[in-house]
């Protein structure tokens, strides 16, 4: 009788997560109900949500986003709103403002995915080639940005004059090179 009222109330609460809940809450309920045993109302299909949200210009990671993922939207997000200004960000990672590659220096030390800041042509060449799963840097000789989680990270066609996240993506054929911290990111 408890497993069975037990059951009927984790399908209850998975039912209001999901109706009433973020997408992520959605996709961690639904592995945690998968896993434990639960009833579940999905269509049995349940991935993680690889998408961060963008709520008046900050960045909201997913749940399912690693821990280091997470810190390098939380460290972005601290310069968002920063001016930009040419070589900010590469003396030192804490700046007045900042410039391209020294806003994606910022934020990938965030996630100790680099240990001193860097020059968009550094990350030519830095990580693995191509894109990753959670983050990847497009540069040439001349600008750096970054994708995590889905959300562009850029000083150029982003609100304000600094650093800072939009949902659109650049169009980057054959003009940037893309790389990633390889492995699960």
């Amino acid at each position: 009788m408890r497993s069975v009222a037990a059951a009927l109330t984790g399908m209850l609460a998975l039912t209001l997560l999901m109706t009433l809940g973020s997408p992520s809450t959605a996709a961690a309920s639904c592995k945690s109900a998968s896993a434990s045993g639960g009833l579940s109302v999905s269509s049995g299909k349940c991935k993680p949500v690889r998408k961060a949200r963008l709520i008046r210009g900050k960045a909201y990671a997913p749940a399912s986003a690693p821990a280091r993922v997470m810190k390098v939207i939380a460290w972005a997000n601290r310069i968002r709103n920063k001016p930009y200004r040419y070589g900010g960000g590469h003396g030192s990672f804490f700046d007045s403002g900042y410039d391209c590659s020294g806003s994606v220096s910022f934020a990938l030390r965030g996630g100790r995915f680099v240990s001193s800041p860097m020059a968009s042509t550094g990350y030519m060449s830095w990580g693995k080639r191509g894109k990753g799963r959670w983050i990847t840097v497009y540069s040439n000789p001349g600008h750096a940005y970054m994708i995590v989680a889905g959300l562009r990270f850029d000083t150029s066609m982003t609100p304000g004059n600094g650093p800072g996240w939009s949902k659109s993506l650049r169009s980057t054929p054959g003009r940037f090179v893309a790389r990633s911290p390889g492995g699960q990111f």
